[in-house]
């Protein structure tokens, strides 16, 4: 897809909800964009020169972020959705895994971020253990370019010979993160930049653990690693023990945490470091756990939503925005909280944050993505406010947390390059599209003998 974003465009006459404190939810609101940056945001800009697009009748937001997804699965979709963990785990690891081949990591990535983009998610977090090689890696990222999607590569573990690298594994991660970091990944304000997908203390051994955060530093690279997945996962509360190993800090991203102690999340909070959730999928994966979203709020852990693998659940965010919201509300109500405090109802409002300023700060965006605020960069999407399911609309952020889905997506910017337009892909146009569904069907059927 072209990569060259108009000098300036303006978003003009929306209903932004900037997602900047300072600046709130405003109507007959103009965006101004210039060489990919917000430079204004307020009625009445001047657009003298500007591509114009027109957003009456459109609510307009900061593009979601996805903190933890397996992008190499999507051209396996839903074939796990009857599954538990376990079970997940035989397959996509065990059985799958090692039968991946570059093109099919490359279809994957391709489907998965395209749908992402169609979905409103502009950066999207690429949690890919399946370095079965560095041509694996390379295709990756290449997937992740060539769709225009922002991403953060997160580089894993090989499937092949899988038992040596989990399960008490004293090997180190693989050393083909340098070259990644070194010949493709080195510019951090790039638009795919480089996280370590670590393994830590309960795949992996501590001092094979403190060799890989030794080397994610020395490389200045953030690191996810999924904890406390389950009760197994849980009962081994690898994050107290990264705590007393004095390896705890603002660079580390936890995925999931749902079977942690309250003590491990309070020494997330006092670290800094962030959790990345998957709410639908914690709820509706059995053995995972459910969701800990009420801890992270009791505990004002930053944390950013994810949709983890689309082998069990849908590609958007909205989705997980929905799940969020009801699991902590049922929490509450029911008595089933794990925080023995009061909390408050969860409000519409802080689900969205989670979906895109908390989403940002969690992968190290913060500064650069996640709201609406001049100097940011242009990461904007724009909802049908008119479209049936939505219309009227009397509050935007509750209409976007509790009915919106990809379907209401008309327009997507990625740093100020126009993504989606009147709800259609664009770019390479729609032999972008074919493409990525020809690629994907074949490395379907090769897999799964279909």
């Amino acid at each position: 897809m072209t990569d060259r974003a108009p000098r300036r465009i303006l978003i003009e006459n929306g209903w932004v909800v900037t997602g900047d404190p300072a600046l709130g939810t405003l109507t007959g609101c103009h965006v101004l964009v210039e060489d990919g940056l917000i430079t204004g945001v307020g009625p009445g800009l001047p657009g003298d020169g500007a591509e114009t697009i027109d957003a009456r009748d459109m609510i307009v937001f900061p593009g979601l972020v996805d903190t933890h997804k397996h992008t190499w699965q999507s051209a396996v979709r839903h074939r796990c959705a009857e599954l538990d963990l376990r079970s997940y785990f035989g397959e996509m690891f065990g059985r799958l895994g090692s039968l991946y081949r570059p093109e099919d990591v490359y279809a994957g990535n391709l489907l998965g971020a395209l749908s992402a983009l169609d979905a409103g998610t502009t950066t999207l977090m690429d949690w890919s253990h399946v370095q079965n090689s560095p041509e694996h890696s390379d295709q990756a990222i290449a997937a992740l370019r060539d769709s225009g999607i922002r991403a953060v590569f997160g580089h894993g573990w090989p499937l092949v010979d899988l038992p040596v690298w989990i399960g008490g594994s004293d090997r180190p991660h693989t050393g083909d993160v340098r070259r990644v970091r070194r010949e493709l990944l080195g510019d951090d304000d790039a638009l795919v930049t480089l996280h370590l997908a670590g393994r830590g203390p309960e795949l992996s051994t501590m001092d094979a653990t403190r060799a890989d955060l030794a080397m994610a530093r020395d490389l200045g690279i953030r690191t996810s690693i999924h904890m406390g997945c389950g009760p197994e996962f849980g009962a081994m509360a690898a994050i107290a023990r990264l705590g007393r190993a004095g390896l705890l800090g603002p660079d580390l991203t936890f995925v999931h945490c749902s079977e942690s102690g309250d003590d491990e999340f309070a020494m997330m909070a006092d670290s800094g470091a962030s959790i990345a959730l998957a709410p639908h999928h914690e709820q509706a994966l059995p053995g995972i756990g459910h969701t800990p979203i009420d801890r992270v709020r009791a505990f004002g852990i930053t944390a950013g939503l994810s949709t983890d693998t689309e082998t069990v659940g849908a590609s958007d965010l909205f989705t997980q925005m929905r799940a969020g919201l009801a699991a902590h509300r049922s929490q509450l109500a029911d008595g089933r909280t794990r925080f023995a405090g009061r909390l408050d109802p969860f409000g519409v409002a802080e689900v969205f944050t989670m979906a895109t300023q908390g989403g940002a700060d969690t992968l190290g965006l913060g500064d650069r993505i996640g709201s609406l605020t001049v100097g940011k960069r242009a990461d904007v999407v724009l909802v049908r406010a008119t479209d049936p399911n939505l219309f009227p609309v009397t509050d935007p952020v509750a209409a976007l947390v509790c009915a919106a889905h990809p379907g209401n997506v008309d327009t997507v910017l990625v740093d100020g390059v126009v993504r989606k337009r009147a709800g259609a892909l664009v770019g390479d146009g729609p032999a972008a599209i074919d493409r990525a569904r020809d690629l994907a069907l074949t490395s379907h059927r090769r897999l799964l003998g279909g």
